[in-house]
Protein backbone atom coordinates (compact mmCIF):
# COMPACT_ATOMS: atom_id res chain seq x y z
CA UNK A 1 0.00 0.00 0.00
CA UNK A 2 1.69 3.42 -0.69
CA UNK A 3 1.61 6.17 1.37
CA UNK A 4 -1.21 7.61 -0.73
CA UNK A 5 -3.49 4.30 -0.37
CA UNK A 6 -2.82 4.81 3.01
CA UNK A 7 -3.75 8.40 4.10
CA UNK A 8 -6.77 7.76 1.64
CA UNK A 9 -7.26 4.17 3.82
CA UNK A 10 -7.23 6.27 7.38
CA UNK A 11 -9.30 9.24 6.07
CA UNK A 12 -12.18 7.29 3.97
CA UNK A 13 -12.37 3.54 5.21
CA UNK A 14 -11.74 3.25 8.56
CA UNK A 15 -12.98 5.07 11.88
CA UNK A 16 -10.13 5.97 13.97
CA UNK A 17 -10.83 7.46 17.16
CA UNK A 18 -8.75 10.86 17.46
CA UNK A 19 -7.78 10.86 13.65
CA UNK A 20 -10.35 12.09 11.13
CA UNK A 21 -8.49 12.51 8.66
CA UNK A 22 -4.99 12.21 7.23
CA UNK A 23 -2.53 13.05 4.57
CA UNK A 24 0.40 11.50 1.99
CA UNK A 25 2.79 14.04 3.76
CA UNK A 26 1.52 13.03 7.34
CA UNK A 27 2.60 9.28 6.57
CA UNK A 28 6.08 10.21 5.02
CA UNK A 29 7.09 12.34 8.37
CA UNK A 30 5.64 9.33 10.70
CA UNK A 31 8.04 7.10 8.33
CA UNK A 32 11.08 9.31 8.57
CA UNK A 33 10.39 9.19 12.04
CA UNK A 34 10.03 5.42 12.79
CA UNK A 35 12.95 5.01 10.64
CA UNK A 36 15.45 7.64 12.82
CA UNK A 37 14.26 5.95 16.18
CA UNK A 38 15.30 2.29 14.56
CA UNK A 39 18.82 3.27 13.22
CA UNK A 40 19.96 0.92 15.97
CA UNK A 41 16.89 -1.15 15.84
CA UNK A 42 15.92 0.34 19.63
CA UNK A 43 11.80 0.33 18.04
CA UNK A 44 12.11 -3.35 17.12
CA UNK A 45 13.65 -4.60 20.33
CA UNK A 46 11.68 -2.52 22.76
CA UNK A 47 8.56 -3.95 20.59
CA UNK A 48 9.59 -7.64 20.71
CA UNK A 49 9.94 -7.53 24.50
CA UNK A 50 6.83 -6.03 25.17
CA UNK A 51 5.39 -8.52 22.87
CA UNK A 52 7.30 -11.73 24.19
CA UNK A 53 5.90 -10.10 28.12
CA UNK A 54 2.71 -10.28 26.34
CA UNK A 55 2.07 -13.86 25.01
CA UNK A 56 4.94 -15.53 27.74
CA UNK A 57 7.41 -16.17 24.71
CA UNK A 58 10.23 -18.24 25.48
CA UNK A 59 12.94 -17.55 22.83
CA UNK A 60 15.18 -20.53 23.03
CA UNK A 61 15.00 -21.23 19.14
CA UNK A 62 15.75 -18.55 16.44
CA UNK A 63 15.05 -19.17 13.06
CA UNK A 64 16.52 -16.59 10.39
CA UNK A 65 15.85 -17.30 6.80
CA UNK A 66 16.16 -14.42 3.85
CA UNK A 67 14.51 -13.43 0.97
CA UNK A 68 14.64 -10.28 -1.85
CA UNK A 69 11.79 -8.28 -3.23
CA UNK A 70 12.28 -6.25 -6.55
CA UNK A 71 11.88 -2.69 -8.02
CA UNK A 72 9.98 -2.02 -11.24
CA UNK A 73 12.70 0.11 -12.63
CA UNK A 74 14.90 0.23 -16.02
CA UNK A 75 18.22 -0.18 -14.18
CA UNK A 76 19.96 -1.28 -10.88
CA UNK A 77 22.06 1.87 -8.42
CA UNK A 78 25.48 2.57 -8.68
CA UNK A 79 28.45 3.30 -6.42
CA UNK A 80 29.82 1.91 -3.28
CA UNK A 81 26.49 3.04 -1.35
CA UNK A 82 24.07 1.51 -4.35
CA UNK A 83 21.06 -0.22 -2.23
CA UNK A 84 18.70 -1.61 -5.02
CA UNK A 85 21.08 -3.86 -7.11
CA UNK A 86 21.37 -6.84 -9.40
CA UNK A 87 21.62 -10.32 -7.45
CA UNK A 88 20.16 -14.04 -6.80
CA UNK A 89 16.69 -13.47 -6.90
CA UNK A 90 14.46 -15.32 -4.72
CA UNK A 91 11.25 -14.21 -6.86
CA UNK A 92 13.02 -14.98 -10.05
CA UNK A 93 13.04 -11.64 -11.20
CA UNK A 94 16.55 -11.80 -11.59
CA UNK A 95 16.33 -9.06 -14.54
CA UNK A 96 15.49 -6.42 -11.80
CA UNK A 97 17.01 -4.60 -8.87
CA UNK A 98 16.28 -5.89 -5.47
CA UNK A 99 16.87 -5.83 -1.82
CA UNK A 100 17.70 -8.74 0.30
CA UNK A 101 15.38 -8.70 3.45
CA UNK A 102 16.29 -11.19 6.65
CA UNK A 103 13.91 -11.97 9.41
CA UNK A 104 14.44 -13.48 12.20
CA UNK A 105 11.16 -15.71 14.14
CA UNK A 106 10.45 -17.66 17.26
CA UNK A 107 9.31 -21.15 17.14
CA UNK A 108 5.78 -20.12 16.93
CA UNK A 109 6.29 -17.64 13.92
CA UNK A 110 6.29 -14.35 15.95
CA UNK A 111 9.05 -12.33 13.93
CA UNK A 112 12.15 -10.87 16.54
CA UNK A 113 13.59 -8.80 13.81
CA UNK A 114 13.71 -7.77 10.18
CA UNK A 115 17.25 -6.79 8.29
CA UNK A 116 17.80 -4.75 4.87
CA UNK A 117 20.48 -5.08 3.02
CA UNK A 118 21.64 -3.84 -0.59
CA UNK A 119 20.19 -6.54 -3.26
CA UNK A 120 23.71 -7.89 -4.20
CA UNK A 121 24.28 -9.28 -0.69
CA UNK A 122 25.11 -12.51 -0.47
CA UNK A 123 23.73 -15.25 2.42
CA UNK A 124 27.14 -16.47 3.25
CA UNK A 125 28.27 -12.74 4.21
CA UNK A 126 25.79 -12.06 6.42
CA UNK A 127 25.28 -14.31 9.13
CA UNK A 128 28.25 -12.84 11.43
CA UNK A 129 26.31 -9.45 11.73
CA UNK A 130 22.84 -11.24 12.51
CA UNK A 131 24.41 -12.85 15.43
CA UNK A 132 26.20 -10.07 16.61
CA UNK A 133 23.20 -7.83 16.43
CA UNK A 134 20.58 -10.43 18.25
CA UNK A 135 23.51 -10.97 20.61
CA UNK A 136 23.33 -7.03 22.00
CA UNK A 137 19.47 -7.98 22.58
CA UNK A 138 20.63 -10.15 25.66
CA UNK A 139 18.00 -13.30 25.17
CA UNK A 140 20.13 -15.71 26.92
CA UNK A 141 21.13 -18.71 25.71
CA UNK A 142 19.24 -19.67 22.30
CA UNK A 143 19.98 -22.15 19.35
CA UNK A 144 20.16 -20.27 16.01
CA UNK A 145 18.68 -22.66 13.18
CA UNK A 146 19.29 -21.61 9.85
CA UNK A 147 19.14 -23.18 6.03
CA UNK A 148 21.68 -24.84 4.04
CA UNK A 149 22.78 -21.99 2.18
CA UNK A 150 24.26 -20.32 5.41
CA UNK A 151 26.07 -23.39 6.17
CA UNK A 152 29.37 -22.49 5.53
CA UNK A 153 32.01 -23.96 8.15
CA UNK A 154 32.98 -19.79 8.98
CA UNK A 155 29.22 -19.21 9.93
CA UNK A 156 28.80 -22.37 11.68
CA UNK A 157 32.46 -21.39 14.48
CA UNK A 158 30.93 -18.01 14.28
CA UNK A 159 27.23 -18.79 15.47
CA UNK A 160 29.12 -20.83 18.14
CA UNK A 161 31.07 -18.10 19.57
CA UNK A 162 30.20 -16.62 23.05
CA UNK A 163 28.54 -20.11 23.95
CA UNK A 164 25.97 -19.85 21.36
CA UNK A 165 24.88 -23.38 19.24
CA UNK A 166 23.51 -23.92 16.31
CA UNK A 167 21.20 -26.12 13.67
CA UNK A 168 21.79 -25.92 10.59
CA UNK A 169 20.82 -27.59 7.33
CA UNK A 170 23.77 -29.14 4.97
CA UNK A 171 24.30 -29.38 1.56
CA UNK A 172 24.68 -32.58 0.57
CA UNK A 173 25.28 -32.44 -3.39
CA UNK A 174 28.10 -30.26 -3.29
CA UNK A 175 31.15 -32.61 -3.03
CA UNK A 176 31.99 -31.85 0.79
CA UNK A 177 33.98 -35.24 2.11
CA UNK A 178 32.43 -34.87 5.79
CA UNK A 179 28.85 -34.75 4.01
CA UNK A 180 30.15 -38.21 2.32
CA UNK A 181 31.27 -39.57 5.31
CA UNK A 182 28.28 -38.82 7.15
CA UNK A 183 25.88 -40.45 5.20
CA UNK A 184 27.66 -43.52 4.27
CA UNK A 185 27.45 -44.43 8.30
CA UNK A 186 25.72 -47.48 8.32
CA UNK A 187 23.01 -47.35 11.20
CA UNK A 188 19.12 -47.66 12.22
CA UNK A 189 16.50 -45.03 11.78
CA UNK A 190 14.38 -43.65 14.79
CA UNK A 191 10.45 -42.96 13.76
CA UNK A 192 9.31 -39.67 14.87
CA UNK A 193 6.27 -39.24 13.11
CA UNK A 194 4.61 -40.80 10.48
CA UNK A 195 6.02 -39.70 7.41
CA UNK A 196 9.71 -38.46 9.48
CA UNK A 197 12.74 -41.22 10.60
CA UNK A 198 15.77 -39.60 12.37
CA UNK A 199 19.28 -41.82 12.57
CA UNK A 200 22.04 -39.69 14.50
CA UNK A 201 25.60 -39.72 13.08
CA UNK A 202 29.06 -39.44 15.23
CA UNK A 203 32.13 -38.18 12.98
CA UNK A 204 35.16 -38.64 14.72
CA UNK A 205 37.66 -35.67 15.19
CA UNK A 206 34.58 -33.18 15.39
CA UNK A 207 32.16 -32.32 18.81
CA UNK A 208 29.14 -31.24 15.80
CA UNK A 209 26.37 -34.14 15.58
CA UNK A 210 24.82 -34.80 12.38
CA UNK A 211 21.00 -35.91 11.84
CA UNK A 212 20.31 -37.79 8.79
CA UNK A 213 16.05 -37.27 8.43
CA UNK A 214 14.20 -39.65 6.06
CA UNK A 215 10.90 -38.72 4.41
CA UNK A 216 9.68 -41.95 3.20
CA UNK A 217 6.78 -40.03 1.07
CA UNK A 218 9.15 -37.56 -0.57
CA UNK A 219 11.41 -40.33 -1.40
CA UNK A 220 8.58 -41.45 -3.31
CA UNK A 221 7.85 -38.29 -4.80
CA UNK A 222 11.41 -38.03 -5.87
CA UNK A 223 11.69 -41.53 -6.83
CA UNK A 224 8.70 -40.45 -9.34
CA UNK A 225 9.50 -37.54 -10.38
CA UNK A 226 13.40 -38.88 -11.66
CA UNK A 227 11.65 -41.58 -13.13
CA UNK A 228 9.71 -39.77 -14.78
CA UNK A 229 12.47 -37.17 -16.15
CA UNK A 230 14.57 -40.30 -17.03
CA UNK A 231 11.98 -41.41 -19.36
CA UNK A 232 11.19 -37.91 -20.90
CA UNK A 233 14.51 -37.76 -21.67
CA UNK A 234 15.22 -41.56 -23.08
CA UNK A 235 12.28 -40.20 -25.63
CA UNK A 236 13.57 -37.45 -26.65
CA UNK A 237 17.03 -38.72 -27.16
CA UNK A 238 15.53 -41.80 -29.26
CA UNK A 239 13.87 -39.17 -31.30
CA UNK A 240 16.72 -36.97 -32.18
CA UNK A 241 18.99 -40.33 -33.21
CA UNK A 242 16.05 -41.08 -35.32
CA UNK A 243 16.13 -38.07 -36.81
CA UNK A 244 19.37 -37.76 -37.59
CA UNK A 245 19.40 -41.13 -39.08
CA UNK A 246 16.86 -40.43 -41.28
CA UNK A 247 17.84 -36.33 -42.54
CA UNK A 248 21.70 -38.12 -43.17
CA UNK A 249 19.60 -41.09 -45.84
CA UNK A 250 17.83 -38.30 -47.31
CA UNK A 251 19.15 -37.02 -50.84
CA UNK A 252 19.17 -33.26 -50.58
CA UNK A 253 21.50 -30.45 -50.88
CA UNK A 254 24.47 -29.72 -48.62
CA UNK A 255 22.75 -26.14 -47.10
CA UNK A 256 19.68 -28.30 -46.60
CA UNK A 257 21.95 -30.95 -44.75
CA UNK A 258 23.68 -28.05 -42.48
CA UNK A 259 20.14 -26.87 -41.75
CA UNK A 260 19.39 -30.28 -40.24
CA UNK A 261 21.99 -30.25 -38.61
CA UNK A 262 21.81 -27.16 -36.82
CA UNK A 263 18.53 -28.20 -36.36
CA UNK A 264 19.91 -31.26 -34.47
CA UNK A 265 22.35 -29.71 -32.28
CA UNK A 266 20.05 -27.28 -31.04
CA UNK A 267 17.67 -29.84 -29.82
CA UNK A 268 20.71 -31.09 -28.23
CA UNK A 269 21.52 -28.06 -26.93
CA UNK A 270 17.84 -27.50 -25.21
CA UNK A 271 18.57 -30.54 -23.92
CA UNK A 272 21.59 -30.58 -22.05
CA UNK A 273 21.68 -26.97 -20.74
CA UNK A 274 17.46 -27.71 -19.27
CA UNK A 275 17.37 -26.55 -15.59
CA UNK A 276 16.31 -29.86 -14.42
CA UNK A 277 17.01 -32.20 -16.94
CA UNK A 278 20.14 -31.19 -17.58
CA UNK A 279 21.51 -32.98 -14.55
CA UNK A 280 20.89 -36.12 -15.63
CA UNK A 281 22.95 -36.26 -19.08
CA UNK A 282 26.30 -36.52 -19.94
CA UNK A 283 28.11 -35.25 -22.60
CA UNK A 284 31.06 -37.32 -24.67
CA UNK A 285 34.04 -35.50 -25.86
CA UNK A 286 32.41 -36.24 -29.59
CA UNK A 287 29.42 -34.87 -28.45
CA UNK A 288 27.34 -37.18 -27.80
CA UNK A 289 24.62 -37.13 -25.29
CA UNK A 290 24.04 -40.02 -22.66
CA UNK A 291 21.80 -40.78 -19.89
CA UNK A 292 24.27 -39.90 -16.80
CA UNK A 293 23.40 -43.68 -14.97
CA UNK A 294 26.28 -43.16 -12.50
CA UNK A 295 24.18 -39.61 -11.25
CA UNK A 296 21.20 -41.50 -11.00
CA UNK A 297 22.48 -43.86 -8.22
CA UNK A 298 23.89 -40.98 -6.42
CA UNK A 299 20.60 -39.16 -6.26
CA UNK A 300 19.04 -42.91 -5.44
CA UNK A 301 20.64 -42.85 -2.33
CA UNK A 302 19.67 -39.22 -1.38
CA UNK A 303 15.45 -39.88 -2.02
CA UNK A 304 13.39 -38.30 0.67
CA UNK A 305 16.87 -37.32 2.84
CA UNK A 306 18.04 -34.20 4.47
CA UNK A 307 21.04 -33.63 6.78
CA UNK A 308 20.92 -31.53 9.83
CA UNK A 309 23.76 -30.56 11.60
CA UNK A 310 23.93 -29.12 15.57
CA UNK A 311 26.34 -27.89 17.70
CA UNK A 312 24.44 -28.32 20.51
CA UNK A 313 25.45 -31.58 22.62
CA UNK A 314 21.97 -32.23 24.98
CA UNK A 315 19.27 -31.35 22.18
CA UNK A 316 17.51 -35.11 21.31
CA UNK A 317 17.72 -35.70 17.10
CA UNK A 318 13.96 -35.55 17.12
CA UNK A 319 13.86 -32.44 18.68
CA UNK A 320 16.73 -31.21 15.63
CA UNK A 321 14.74 -32.33 12.94
CA UNK A 322 11.42 -30.91 14.21
CA UNK A 323 13.25 -27.47 14.94
CA UNK A 324 14.91 -27.76 11.99
CA UNK A 325 11.39 -27.87 9.97
CA UNK A 326 10.20 -25.10 11.51
CA UNK A 327 12.12 -22.77 9.18
CA UNK A 328 8.39 -23.28 7.72
CA UNK A 329 7.56 -20.51 10.04
CA UNK A 330 9.92 -18.64 8.65
CA UNK A 331 8.82 -19.20 5.02
CA UNK A 332 5.74 -18.08 6.04
CA UNK A 333 6.47 -14.51 7.43
CA UNK A 334 7.60 -13.92 4.05
CA UNK A 335 4.82 -15.26 2.10
CA UNK A 336 2.62 -13.34 4.71
CA UNK A 337 5.02 -9.93 3.87
CA UNK A 338 4.67 -10.57 0.20
CA UNK A 339 0.77 -11.56 -0.20
CA UNK A 340 -1.27 -10.35 3.01
CA UNK A 341 0.98 -7.40 3.52
CA UNK A 342 1.51 -6.47 0.03
CA UNK A 343 5.39 -5.70 0.77
CA UNK A 344 5.80 -5.36 -3.18
CA UNK A 345 5.30 -3.08 -4.86
CA UNK A 346 7.66 -0.46 -2.86
CA UNK A 347 6.94 3.25 -4.23
CA UNK A 348 9.68 4.80 -2.60
CA UNK A 349 12.48 6.77 -4.45
CA UNK A 350 14.60 8.07 -1.44
CA UNK A 351 16.44 4.48 -0.11
CA UNK A 352 15.83 5.80 3.73
CA UNK A 353 11.84 4.60 2.91
CA UNK A 354 12.84 1.64 1.93
CA UNK A 355 13.60 -0.19 5.20
CA UNK A 356 10.88 2.16 6.79
CA UNK A 357 8.51 0.50 4.32
CA UNK A 358 10.17 -3.46 5.07
CA UNK A 359 9.72 -1.94 9.27
CA UNK A 360 6.16 -1.14 8.70
CA UNK A 361 5.39 -4.75 7.08
CA UNK A 362 7.19 -6.34 10.15
CA UNK A 363 5.44 -4.32 12.66
CA UNK A 364 2.38 -5.62 10.91
CA UNK A 365 3.27 -9.34 10.93
CA UNK A 366 4.09 -8.96 14.73
CA UNK A 367 0.88 -7.94 15.10
CA UNK A 368 -0.81 -10.34 13.41
CA UNK A 369 1.07 -13.45 14.63
CA UNK A 370 -0.11 -12.02 18.02
CA UNK A 371 -3.42 -11.40 17.27
CA UNK A 372 -3.70 -15.54 16.07
CA UNK A 373 -1.71 -16.78 18.70
CA UNK A 374 -4.36 -14.91 20.85
CA UNK A 375 -7.02 -15.74 19.35
CA UNK A 376 -6.54 -19.13 18.12
CA UNK A 377 -7.75 -18.03 14.76
CA UNK A 378 -5.76 -17.26 11.17
CA UNK A 379 -5.35 -13.70 10.27
CA UNK A 380 -7.73 -14.45 7.31
CA UNK A 381 -11.01 -15.23 9.50
CA UNK A 382 -9.70 -12.05 12.28
CA UNK A 383 -9.89 -9.52 9.47
CA UNK A 384 -12.90 -10.70 7.79
CA UNK A 385 -14.74 -10.83 10.97
CA UNK A 386 -13.76 -6.86 11.82
CA UNK A 387 -14.19 -5.90 8.59
CA UNK A 388 -17.54 -6.33 9.09
CA UNK A 389 -17.78 -4.29 12.10
CA UNK A 390 -19.28 -0.57 10.82
CA UNK A 391 -19.99 2.86 12.21
CA UNK A 392 -22.71 4.00 10.66
CA UNK A 393 -24.18 7.89 10.60
CA UNK A 394 -27.64 8.10 11.63
CA UNK A 395 -29.41 11.57 10.44
CA UNK A 396 -32.54 12.81 12.03
CA UNK A 397 -34.57 16.10 12.76
CA UNK A 398 -32.84 15.65 16.45
CA UNK A 399 -29.03 15.42 15.01
CA UNK A 400 -26.88 12.84 14.02
CA UNK A 401 -25.44 10.00 15.59
CA UNK A 402 -22.99 7.60 14.19
CA UNK A 403 -23.71 3.90 15.74
CA UNK A 404 -21.56 0.98 15.94
CA UNK A 405 -23.29 -2.56 14.47
CA UNK A 406 -23.96 -5.04 17.24
CA UNK A 407 -20.87 -6.82 17.59
CA UNK A 408 -21.19 -11.22 16.88
CA UNK A 409 -20.38 -13.39 19.54
CA UNK A 410 -17.30 -14.28 17.43
CA UNK A 411 -16.10 -10.35 16.80
CA UNK A 412 -16.37 -9.93 20.34
CA UNK A 413 -14.43 -12.71 21.49
CA UNK A 414 -12.01 -11.45 19.04
CA UNK A 415 -11.55 -8.00 20.96
CA UNK A 416 -11.92 -9.91 24.23
CA UNK A 417 -9.11 -12.05 23.51
CA UNK A 418 -6.66 -9.26 22.35
CA UNK A 419 -7.45 -7.16 25.10
CA UNK A 420 -8.66 -4.76 22.99
CA UNK A 421 -12.20 -2.43 24.25
CA UNK A 422 -14.94 -3.43 22.06
CA UNK A 423 -16.02 -0.12 20.57
CA UNK A 424 -18.93 1.83 21.90
CA UNK A 425 -22.19 1.68 20.74
CA UNK A 426 -22.44 5.14 19.94
CA UNK A 427 -19.26 6.82 18.81
CA UNK A 428 -20.36 10.03 18.32
CA UNK A 429 -23.67 12.36 18.54
CA UNK A 430 -24.45 15.89 17.07
CA UNK A 431 -27.77 17.13 17.99
CA UNK A 432 -28.78 19.71 15.76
Amino acid sequence: MSELSAAEWASCDVAIDGLEAMDEDQAYRAMDLLVAADTQAEVQEAVFFAVADLLNLEVDLLFFDTTSTYFERDDEETGDDAFRCYGHSKDHRGDLPQIVIGLAVTKEGIPVRVWCWPGNTNDQAILPEVKDDIRGWRLGRIITVADRGFSSAANLAYLRRGGGQFIAGMRMRDGNPLVEQVLSRQGRYQQVKENLRVKEVHVDDTDVRFVICHNPEQAEHDRTQRVDAIAGLETELARIKQAKQRDRKRKVGAKAKQRAEAAHLKAECALRDHPTLGRWLRQSPSGRLFIHRAKIKQEERLDGKYLIATSDPHISAEDVALGYKNLLQAERGFRDLKSTLELRPVFHRLEHRIPAHVLICWLALLLIRAAERRTGLTWHRIATELGRVHAVALTGSAGTAVHTTPLTTTQADIYRDCQIPAPPRITALDPA
